[in-house]
């Protein structure tokens, strides 16, 4: 079944200019084919495809190896092990990008602990003000931001 650029935008989530981009940028698996008004037809295939590709590039994936991997997947068989060390070599940054993002999130963690007991004790006014009149005494200070 054909798809017009509307339909697919409606199912991928992506805008028109997106999908003329993705096309433009050479990041569809097959290549669009046309009416003979120039009117771009999709297949129920392109819009799997696509959210393959939207996966890839909001992971972090650049648009070159987006691109290479296409180029590899066009050429068939006999490619598989690039295919594979390239999604693996992704899988890797999106791995360490995962590990960092669970340490911030750590830290905002740790963070939302001590304004949430300071909250309930009442003292939240001790938090990152300097000019709490006790901050110089009791270390409440500016000192307690890295606590």
């Amino acid at each position: 079944m054909d798809l017009s650029i509307g339909e697919v935008a409606e199912r991928s989530g992506l805008s028109v200019h997106a999908l003329r981009f993705y096309e433009k940028e050479g990041l569809f698996a097959n290549p669009v084919r046309r009416t003979s008004t120039g009117r771009r037809l999709y297949h129920a295939e392109d819009v799997e495809w696509l959210a393959v590709c939207t996966k890839l590039r909001s992971s972090g994936m650049p648009l070159a190896a987006i691109r290479q991997y296409v180029e590899l997947a066009r050429r068939g068989a006999g490619n598989e092990t690039q295919r594979l060390d390239l999604l693996r070599a992704h899988e890797e940054q999106v791995l360490e990008k995962i590990r960092e993002l669970t340490e911030c999130l750590d830290v905002i963690r740790h963070k939302v602990g001590i304004y949430q007991a300071a909250v309930e004790r009442g003292e939240a006014d001790r938090l990152w003000n300097p000019s709490h009149p006790d901050a110089a005494a009791t270390g409440e200070g500016c000192h307690r931001l890295a606590a």
